[in-house]
């Protein structure tokens, strides 16, 4: 399993580089054939004084998932909708959706992607077509119940002194405020 978090705070978790290199690393780190893989990419580029190109990069990760006989194997995508879709040609984030049609293309029996995202249109446009399953949280009265009850359990902690002097009505006004403009997030 190999998991990657798109953080919009972290300019190191947002590009398609970057959850390449961690899927090559997570995967090779739990396999002796994959490292070995990812060793022959390092030696093939002068022991790592060379950059890969983003070509053998892909064509790395490709050969570590279509080993024979390998175990089941989870890709776990979490935000999607925090790597950028700049105006760059193609943007971070249509880079990333580009990889994940040519992994979904490769049709692995093996292999199982999960992606999280908030519904945007670019990356709803993209999944659709590849998906076998998809389910939307954005609108479910449970996430909203669980929104209000992190907002709540914040607003009441002791932990922030300035809260303990509001007002109750105060309070709850925040929270109903935060919760209901939270849009999913």
């Amino acid at each position: 399993m190999s998991y990657f978090y798109f953080d919009f705070r972290d300019a190191k978790k947002q590009r398609w580089s970057d959850l390449l290199s961690s899927l090559l690393i997570q995967l090779s780190s739990q396999s002796d054939h994959c490292c070995d893989i990812l060793s022959s990419l390092f030696n093939a580029y002068d022991e790592g004084a060379q950059q890969p190109s983003n070509e053998d990069l892909t064509r790395c990760l490709k050969q570590m998932l279509t080993f024979s006989d390998q175990c089941p194997i989870y890709l776990i995508m979490d935000a999607l909708d925090e790597s950028p879709n700049t105006t760059g040609i193609p943007s971070p984030r249509e880079m990333v959706l580009r990889l994940l049609k040519e992994l979904v293309d490769l049709s692995l029996p093996n292999l199982h992607i999960c992606v999280t995202s908030r519904p945007e249109f670019d990356v709803r446009d993209a999944l659709e077509p590849l998906t076998s399953r998809r389910v939307s949280l954005h609108d479910q009265s449970g996430q909203k119940d669980d929104i209000a009850q992190y907002v709540r359990s914040v607003v009441y902690s002791d932990s922030e002194q300035i809260m303990r002097r509001w007002r109750i009505e105060d309070k709850e006004l925040v929270i109903e405020t935060l919760s209901e403009r939270a849009g999913g997030m």
